[in-house]
């Protein structure tokens, strides 16, 4: 066990690697100055050439990535150019709301498509099972913004049943989590029929009916912890998604998480910040790949950590 996380601590250090050397050339190659944002588009040619030099963006790529590195193995994300605050800092002030979106978010998806996934799977061939993967489809296609504003319009507008966004109540989670939750419920209703279709047609399911056993002990204690196996490795990727933020639903329900940060970042081209929510983005779907892997043998026992 201790060699085996050591290895991927060890892969998952080297993947961060390239993921901040991939970002940091597109970055450095790409055609907008962060320098003329700064600067603004009076400013005069020395003035920009002063603020080039100060933030060291004069310098060779290599020199500038090696000056990133340097601080990153200290702990230090970057000043933002424009908003001049540690990036750590702003990534920390939007990283509550980005988690409670998260963990609702990935709750309404499990509720959502399991129980789809299970339905569809014990009547498979049948209206339930043809229904239920129409409406599946239909939820993986559809627009996040389309979802977002129907059920905004619906539940907050017409009804008046939660706040038309914001943030800092439960009510203001709602709505965005279950809009999370839709979209990605097809995903796991499709990937957990399959799967429990595959299970069930097993020989150890075929012994259990034998045995006696009744349906719901048959598809609860054996059929169930066994086909939700692959749902745990989506739930890992799901991690890694959603705390890099999802500016869309965040946008549209004025939910101040850390994909506003970014996509602000993005239309200023403040370079520390954007590397700063890609880095956090990626570890974030190391860890929740890494904590799926411990999680399966717990799950199932014939699972192996090599």
């Amino acid at each position: 066990m201790a060699a085996y996380f050591i290895r991927r601590i060890v892969q998952s250090l080297l993947i961060l690697l390239g993921i901040s050397f991939v970002t940091f050339v597109l970055l450095y190659i790409l055609p907008a100055d962060p320098v003329r944002q700064i600067a603004g588009r009076s400013a005069t040619a020395q003035t920009v050439a002063n603020i080039r030099e100060q933030l060291g963006l004069d310098q060779p790529f290599i020199v500038q990535y090696g000056r990133y590195l340097a601080g990153l193995v200290q702990g230090d994300l970057g000043r933002s150019y424009l908003q001049k605050t540690e990036v750590a800092t702003l990534i920390a002030s939007r990283l509550p709301a980005s988690l409670q979106l998260m963990a609702g978010g990935i709750l309404c998806e499990l509720l959502i498509g399991l129980s789809f996934g299970v339905i569809a799977a014990l009547r498979r061939g049948r209206m339930a099972d043809q229904v239920l993967m129409i409406t599946s489809f239909v939820a993986v296609s559809a627009p996040q913004f389309v979802v977002s504003l129907l059920l905004l319009y619906v539940f907050a507008v017409k009804l008046g049943w939660f706040p038309i966004g914001g943030y800092g109540t439960f009510a203001h989670l709602v709505l965005p989590a279950l809009t999370l939750g839709i979209l990605g419920s097809g995903w796991y209703s499709r990937m957990m029929r399959s799967s429990m279709i595959e299970v069930l047609r097993t020989d150890y399911i075929r012994t259990a009916r034998a045995k006696g056993l009744s349906r719901a002990r048959v598809i609860l204690r054996h059929a169930l912890p066994n086909a939700i196996l692959p749902i745990i490795a989506m739930i890992g990727i799901d991690i890694g998604i959603f705390m890099g933020g999802l500016v869309v639903v965040e946008s549209v329900f004025g939910w101040p998480g850390i994909g506003q940060l970014a996509w602000q970042a993005i239309q200023r081209v403040d370079i520390p910040i954007i590397m700063g929510v890609t880095l956090v983005s990626a570890c974030a779907i190391v860890l929740g790949n890494l904590l799926a892997d411990f999680i399966a043998p717990l799950i199932d026992p014939r699972i192996r950590l090599r």
